[in-house]
């Protein structure tokens, strides 16, 4: 059974940065695509980031295009997601989500692990 635990939300202005962690453990970490998505009020949960099992492969929303990195360190079991140019609208709970990497997935029922989230909050 994988267990994911984020951290390093915050609240923090518009243009600022933020960096999110989470942290894997009771799985084979190297074998595992992992996510980022997340959840604003009264919205849908969606999707946000993508590192495939070695981290050479990644993929972002076009909302966080250019503004977010996906990254992980193995010697961590932790994968990170680096957040700049932040906005108001990227304001909601971010959830990190771990599954035996089959290849690029980017919705929830890819996902059989997943974090208790942790909350940003940007003000303008």
């Amino acid at each position: 059974q994988v267990q994911l635990v984020e951290s390093g939300g915050g609240l923090v202005q518009a243009g600022g940065s933020l960096k999110l962690s989470c942290v894997a453990s009771g799985g084979t970490f190297g074998t595992y695509a992992l996510a980022w998505f997340r959840q604003a009020p009264g919205k849908e949960r969606e999707f946000v980031a993508f590192s495939n099992w070695s981290g050479r492969a990644t993929y972002y929303a076009d909302s966080v295009k250019g503004r977010f990195t996906i990254s992980r360190d193995s010697a961590k079991n932790t994968v990170y997601l680096s957040m700049s140019s932040l906005k108001p609208e990227d304001t909601a709970v971010y959830y990190c989500a771990a599954n035996i990497d089959y290849g690029l997935a980017t919705t929830e029922q890819n996902y059989a692990y997943w974090g208790q989230g942790t909350q940003v909050t940007v003000s303008s």
